[in-house]
């Protein structure tokens, strides 16, 4: 495989992984494979292995094929999980000619390879037919192999997506049904990745969908909770009734009641009545961002609510009966809390029905290319700027870095960077990552992971970014936390917690 190769290969397995509706998907793979190994025709197939069918998700001609698995190139394929190559396609044994005989189309030479997903099981082939100047070579195979790699997991991802439309369109009237889904898919969009914790949660998003269950998202600052909260509502039944969001940690103690439950008129001297988040959100969902921040005291109230879906508001004369989904959110380690008698266990189990871990950008490395092109993308077009491509340098610039203030950091910079940088590219000198000063983000100065838990090494990469932010912009915490992507509070409180003084 040539460096051209490589390089056009790099380019397209990228917009692979950034594409999630299933048409344009296949669409992208059979055009750039067809060009780059020069084949006449190039088919998906998805593979049933409850039926032992193939069928094409798509070919060039837009025909639709379906045969036994156990039959033909493909199928042999499918079963084995091995790469076939065939110079003299009529006469090997795994032809099956029926096919040529359905489409009128003559096959002499065949490469195929199976289509693989996370859990490395066989979901397709991609079958590429009669090479336009002779036989598929090693490097065809080479170059077809690397596409089905990378493949797999968005095609299973953009399958979900698909069927969830499918069965919506079954069971819902055609308008509803479609706007439904519009808003739903949206939402899911914006949850990029193709490592197994992202598509985890995008598969239990659409297990779920047809269920209003409590949900507990965990995960640190960053790491985009609110988007699988919106998510997990715009692709449920509640989906065209309220979401209604709140951040516990901003909340004042002596005002947390009145936020949450409402308050009547007259209750004190000025105080208009007022209705609260949870009256807000009836019939649709309520998000509670750092719940884990609640007093014992409002845990208490709240847990009442929940066991008898019915609130008071301050100065009422009765309860009010709601229903309200509840999603909850903390970055921090509420089972931890609970031993240290800061959170209540009745609670959490109550509020746990089904449990989502958003993960760190540090644990999922593969995807910080995808998730910086998107932002790329997202904020070119809010801005209205011409296209702009990272240089590889600042690619791996931007997967070396720690980002401690996780994805909500790495958008910030990627939106600086749009907004800053003239031209097409994003040179490595560009960027912006706060460190100490003379320090390269890409050492590990002074860090020995040596007997050293998970946690206690990530408390060492946050001390270190904090510290060297905050002495970039002489203690300012406003600008240090921009730059961190984190909010004031936020790093307000990472400072407390890993007691640096500032």
């Amino acid at each position: 495989m040539t460096e051209t190769d490589k390089s056009v290969l790099l380019t397209i397995i990228r917009r692979i992984h950034s594409e999630r509706e299933l048409a344009p998907l296949l669409n992208l793979l059979t055009r750039e494979i067809k060009e780059l190994i020069g084949a006449d025709l190039v088919s998906v197939f998805g593979f049933d292995r409850e039926r032992c069918e193939l069928r094409s998700f798509l070919t060039l001609d837009n025909q639709e094929i379906r045969f036994d698995a156990r039959l033909g190139v493909a199928g042999a394929v499918a079963m084995s999980g091995e790469s076939v190559n065939i110079e003299d396609a009529p006469n090997h044994p795994l032809f099956y000619t029926v096919v040529d005989s359905q489409t009128g189309y003559r096959t002499q030479t065949v490469l195929a390879v199976p289509i693989k997903n996370v859990q490395e099981e066989v979901i397709g082939v991609c079958e590429a037919i009669n090479k336009q100047d002779g036989a598929f070579t090693k490097d065809d195979a080479e170059i077809l192999e690397t596409f089905a790699a990378h493949a797999g997991n968005a095609i299973e991802t953009a399958l979900l997506i698909h069927a969830l439309r499918k069965e919506h369109e079954r069971s819902e009237p055609k308008g509803q049904m479609q706007h439904k889904v519009e808003i739903g898919q949206s939402y899911l969009h914006n949850i990029v990745g193709m490592s197994p914790q992202i598509q985890a949660i995008v598969r239990l998003i659409d297990q779920i969908r047809e269920s209003s269950v409590d949900v507990l998202i965990q995960g640190e600052s960053g790491t985009g909770k609110e988007l699988v909260a919106s998510a997990l509502h715009y692709n449920s039944p509640r989906y065209n009734q309220p979401f209604v969001a709140l951040n516990c940690a901003a909340l004042p103690d002596n005002l947390v009641e009145s936020e949450l439950y409402g308050i009547e008129k007259g209750v004190a001297t000025g105080v208009d009545k007022r209705i609260g988040k949870f009256e807000a959100a009836n019939g649709g969902t309520l998000f509670l961002d750092e719940i884990g921040d609640l007093s014992l005291t409002a845990q208490a109230k709240m847990l009442r609510v929940l066991q008898q879906r019915s609130i008071d508001r301050i100065g009422g004369q009765k309860p009010m009966p709601i229903d309200v989904r509840i999603i909850a959110a903390s970055n921090k380690n509420l089972e931890r809390a609970i031993q240290e008698h800061t959170f209540r266990p009745d609670l959490y189990y109550r509020l746990k029905v089904v449990r989502i871990q958003t993960p760190p950008l540090r644990e999922i490395p593969q995807d910080i290319p995808i998730i910086a092109n998107h932002f790329l993308k997202k904020h070119r077009g809010i801005m209205n700027v011409e296209p702009k491509q990272f240089t590889p340098a600042a690619m791996n610039l931007i997967k070396s870095y720690p980002w401690p203030g996780n994805a909500r950091q790495l958008e910030n910079e990627v939106k600086r960077l749009v907004a800053s940088v003239r031209g097409k590219t994003i040179a490595e000198q560009q960027l912006d990552l706060p460190g100490e000063p003379g320090e390269k983000v890409t050492q590990e100065k002074n860090l020995s992971y040596d007997g050293k838990t998970i946690d206690e090494v990530v408390d060492d990469i946050e001390r270190r970014m904090i510290e060297g932010a905050l002495k970039k912009y002489c203690g300012n915490k406003q600008k240090a936390s921009q730059e961190l992507g984190l909010s004031r509070q936020g790093l307000v409180k990472k400072l407390k917690r890993l007691a640096i003084t500032g």
